[in-house]
């Protein structure tokens, strides 16, 4: 049960726009639960496509409240703002304070290609934000200035949650 082998900065697919998926299909379905799996046994809350070598949009979060996954997963509102630190599977060790919106709503394909809305606050707003970023090529580390960036490429990668 060793689950996926997540893939860490620098990776380059880590800094691409992941490929939309044009059906969700079975093996769609395969890759969603087996990232999920991937997620637990690494102690994440959530983990996107590209983190695991998927050049795909996909992504699943649970922040304690379930299992969700996000095929195509694309913010339709915001509001607000707060600002919290964050920690990444891909770039073990970092905790990166990112401003984000505080309350969200995704639109996505679920994993039967059903188009599904959610409202989301707090912790899991954060999470669909931070896969999203994923998705888009886009790490926490971008938010940290350019000397900051290199001053954490040379501090040895931890392990991290």
């Amino acid at each position: 049960m060793a689950g996926l082998t997540i893939v860490r900065f620098p990776r380059d697919i880590l800094k691409r726009r992941a490929a939309k998926v044009p059906v969700v299909g079975d093996e769609e379905r395969k890759a969603l639960s087996e990232m999920a799996k991937t997620m637990y046994l690494s102690g994440g809350v959530g983990l996107a496509a590209v983190q695991v070598g998927i050049d795909s949009q996909m992504a699943v979060i649970d922040v304690g409240k379930g299992l969700i996954k996000m095929v195509n997963p694309v913010i339709v509102k915001s509001d607000g703002t707060e600002t919290c630190e964050e920690g990444c599977l891909s770039v073990p060790g970092a905790a990166v304070k990112v401003k984000r919106a505080g309350k969200i709503v995704v639109q996505y394909l679920n994993e039967f290609g059903e188009i599904t809305q959610l409202a989301a606050e707090g912790l899991l707003a954060r999470a669909i934000q931070h896969e999203i970023d994923h998705l888009s090529g886009k790490l926490i580390i971008d938010y940290l200035s350019p000397l900051k960036r290199i001053f954490l490429r040379k501090i040895p990668p931890k392990r991290s949650l």
